[in-house]
């Protein structure tokens, strides 16, 4: 059984936060446009880092994960998404 890598956790954190995390500003906001870009850019990289993982290279898999994750966290940040109080997987206010 392979072990579970440094690149297969970020994987499976950052997919947990991308199913959690909610477009926050009402529909027909300006700021709507900005939630879908955070989570078009996230739904990017996780893409690139499975792409990555599948073929073996889990440098690249890992860095892929990192920007993935650090789209939705600036999102939640910014308030542009909601992650329902997550401080496991998102960085939040106090």
């Amino acid at each position: 059984m392979p072990s579970d890598t440094l690149a297969d956790r970020y994987l499976r954190l950052t997919r947990e936060a991308l199913d959690r995390v909610r477009v926050t500003p009402p529909r027909r906001s300006f700021l709507v446009g900005a939630s879908d870009d955070f989570l078009s850019m996230a739904r990017a990289y996780l893409s690139d880092a499975e792409h990555f993982a599948a073929q073996g290279d889990t440098d690249r898999a890992l860095a892929a994960a990192s920007y993935a994750h650090g789209w939705l966290d600036a999102g939640v940040r910014l308030g542009l998404l909601d992650g329902g109080d997550d401080d496991q997987r998102f960085t939040l206010f106090r």
